[in-house]
C-alpha cells in the first residue's frame, strides 16, 4: 500500500471509531434518564366501564408457518373481548401445508361463535405491508391489533390496551416483548440481551420524553384512522413498520408504550435466521432514514425530537463502522508504527474501549437491574459476536443506502420454548450460508494480520486486544459450520429415506 493510502485508511478508521463512540455517548444519554424512571409503573388506563367497546380487528399476517399457525389462532380467538365487536383476520400468503391448518382453526372456531375470515391474496406484492392493507380494506374494526405468526398474546391483551384509546390523540399502543425460548441456547440469550434494553430503555425514555419510537410490527394496536391518516402500509422499504410509524407521528398522532405487560414471542434459534433478521432491520431502517428524514429534519417539530429521531434512524450504520474499524485497523497500525506501539495503545485502545464500554454498560445495567442473571452470562460474548456479524450486516446497510423496497426475508419459527430441540428439517440457505462462510473466512485471516504484527515487534499488551476481532470471526464461524453440517446430515438422511421408498416401489 502507498503511504497516501494508508493514511486514508487511517483517517476512516477514526472516524468510524468516533462514528461508534458519538453512538456510546447516546446510549449514556438514554441511561441517564432511564436510571430515575426504571422501577415506575405504566400509566393506568382509562376506567370505559359502561362505555360502548370499540370494534376490533386481530390481523394475523401468516406466510409458511406450519409450526406456530395453530397456536396464534387459538390465541388470538380467546381474547376476552365482545364477539360482536372483534373480527379476526387471517391474512395468508403461504404456499405450503400451512393454508390447511389455517382453514381449520378458522373453521373451528367460526363454530364456536367467532368471526374468523381466512384472506388470501394471488400474490405476494408488497408482502408483509401488502397483506396488511388489503385486510384493512376488508377490516370493520376501528382499532387493529397485529400480531406475527411467532408471537403467543394472552387472553387479556385487549382489555389491557384497549382502554388507553380512550385518549382521542392516542394513535398507537405497543407494549414490549416477552421471550419463549431465551435459554434455548447462547445465541437466543445474547438476543434477549439485545432486545430487552430496546424495549425497557428505548421506548421507555423516548415514549416518556415526547420523542418518536416505533411500533415494533406486532404485539401492537394502532387506530386504524391513524393508519388511514399517515398514507397507510408502504412497501418502499422493508420495515414497513417503522416507516408507518413514523409518519403517524408527523401526522400528529401520539404513540404509547407499556412496559409492565409483555407478549412471549420465539427468538430465531439460528445464525442464519438471526442474520436474516437482522438483514431485514439494518436495511429496512436505513431506507427508512432516507425516506423520513429530510422530511422530519424540515419540519418545525423541537430541535430534541430530530436529534434523537436521527440517532434513531441511523442506528444501525453502527454495523458499518464496526466493518469499517475492523478493515481498516490493520492499515492504521502500519503506518503509525513508527511512532511506537503503546502511543497506539495509549490513543486506539482508550478510543475504542470509549466506543464499546458505554454500550456494553447500556446492556450490563439493564440486565443487572432486571436480575437477568443468565443473559449478563452472555455479556463478555457481545463484542466478540457482533465484530462477526458486522461485516455481513454493513452489506446490508449499504443496500439500505442505495435500494428501495426488497424482498421481505421471512424469519422461520419452529414452535419452540426454552431448550426444545428444532424439527428435523433443512435450517439454512445453502447457497447463503456458503457465502457468509467465505466472508467469515476472509475477515478471519486479515484479522490475524494485526495479531502478527503485534506478535513481531513484542508489542505484547496490543494482543489480548487485537486477538479480540478474529474472535469474532471465528465464533460465528463454528456457529454457522455446525448449523451446514446438521443440514448435510439431515440431508443425507432424507435421500438415504427417498432412495429406500424408489427401491421398493420399483
Amino acid at each position: 500500500m502507498t503511504s497516501e493510502l494508508l493514511h486514508a485508511l487511517s483517517i476512516v478508521h477514526f472516524v468510524a471509531l468516533g462514528g461508534l463512540a458519538t453512538y456510546g455517548l447516546h446510549r449514556l444519554w438514554l441511561l441517564w434518564h432511564w436510571w430515575p424512571m426504571r422501577h415506575c409503573r405504566d400509566p393506568k388506563p382509562p376506567d370505559i366501564a359502561g362505555r360502548t367497546r370499540p370494534r376490533v380487528t386481530i390481523q394475523l399476517p401468516f406466510y409458511n408457518e406450519r409450526y406456530v399457525a395453530a397456536r396464534l389462532i387459538d390465541a388470538a380467538a380467546r381474547m376476552r373481548w365482545p364477539t360482536d365487536r372483534l373480527e379476526i383476520q387471517i391474512l395468508d400468503d403461504s404456499t405450503d401445508d400451512t393454508s390447511r391448518i389455517v382453514d381449520r382453526c378458522a373453521a373451528f372456531w367460526r363454530a364456536s361463535g367467532i368471526n374468523a375470515r381466512v384472506l388470501r391474496r394471488q400474490n405476494r406484492i408488497a408482502y408483509k405491508a401488502g397483506a396488511l392493507s388489503c385486510g384493512l380494506v376488508r377490516a370493520k374494526g376501528d382499532l387493529i391489533a397485529v400480531f406475527d405468526a411467532d408471537f403467543l398474546p394472552d387472553e387479556d391483551f385487549l382489555v389491557r390496551t384497549v382502554p388507553y384509546f380512550a385518549d382521542p390523540a392516542i394513535g398507537m399502543v405497543q407494549v414490549r416483548w416477552g421471550f419463549l425460548n431465551s435459554s434455548h441456547s447462547w445465541l437466543t440469550r445474547i438476543q434477549a440481551l439485545l432486545l430487552g434494553p430496546h424495549f425497557g430503555i428505548e421506548h421507555r425514555v423516548r415514549c416518556h420524553r415526547g420523542c418518536f419510537f416505533n411500533f415494533n410490527g406486532t404485539a401492537g394496536v394502532w387506530r386504524r384512522q391513524a393508519i388511514e391518516t399517515a398514507g397507510g402500509w408502504q412497501a418502499d422499504t422493508v420495515t414497513e413498520d417503522l416507516d408507518l410509524s413514523y409518519r403517524a407521528q408527523m401526522a400528529g398522532w401520539r404513540f404509547l408504550y407499556l412496559n409492565d405487560y409483555a407478549v412471549p414471542s420465539e427468538l430465531p434459534v439460528t445464525l442464519e435466521d438471526f442474520r436474516r433478521q437482522q438483514h431485514r432491520w439494518a436495511k429496512g431502517s436505513i431506507q427508512t432514514a432516507r425516506k423520513i428524514l429530510p422530511q422530519l429534519l424540515g419540519s418545525t417539530l423541537p430541535v430534541c425530537i430530530k436529534i434523537e429521531a436521527t440517532f434513531h434512524l441511523l442506528a444501525n450504520l453502527g454495523w458499518l463502522l464496526g466493518a469499517l474499524v475492523t478493515l481498516t485497523l490493520y492499515p492504521t497500525i502500519l503506518i503509525r508504527s513508527g511512532i511506537g506501539p503503546y502511543q497506539i495503545l495509549r490513543l486506539d485502545l482508550p478510543l475504542f474501549l470509549g466506543a464499546t464500554l458505554t454500550i456494553l454498560a447500556f446492556f450490563f445495567l439493564y440486565a443487572s437491574d432486571q436480575r437477568q442473571r443468565e443473559r449478563l452470562r452472555c455479556l463478555p460474548l457481545l463484542p466478540i459476536f457482533t465484530i462477526g456479524l458486522a461485516p455481513s450486516l454493513a452489506l446490508s446497510v449499504i443496500q439500505g443506502i442505495f435500494q428501495r423496497g426488497g424482498v421481505f426475508d421471512r424469519t422461520p419459527k419452529y414452535g419452540l420454548r426454552d431448550a426444545q430441540r428444532l424439527p428435523e428439517v433443512p435450517i439454512a440457505d445453502g447457497q447463503r450460508s456458503t457465502r457468509y462462510l467465505l466472508l467469515n473466512l476472509s475477515g478471519l485471516i486479515y484479522a490475524f494480520l494485526p495479531v502478527w504484527f503485534a506478535w513481531r515487534h513484542e508489542t505484547w499488551l496490543a494482543v489480548p486486544f487485537l486477538l479480540v476481532f478474529p474472535s469474532g470471526f471465528t465464533l460465528v464461524i463454528l456457529q454457522a459450520g455446525r448449523e451446514w453440517w446438521h443440514d448435510r446430515r439431515l440431508r443425507r438422511f432424507q435421500e438415504s429415506i427417498l432412495e429406500g421408498e424408489n427401491r421398493e416401489k420399483a
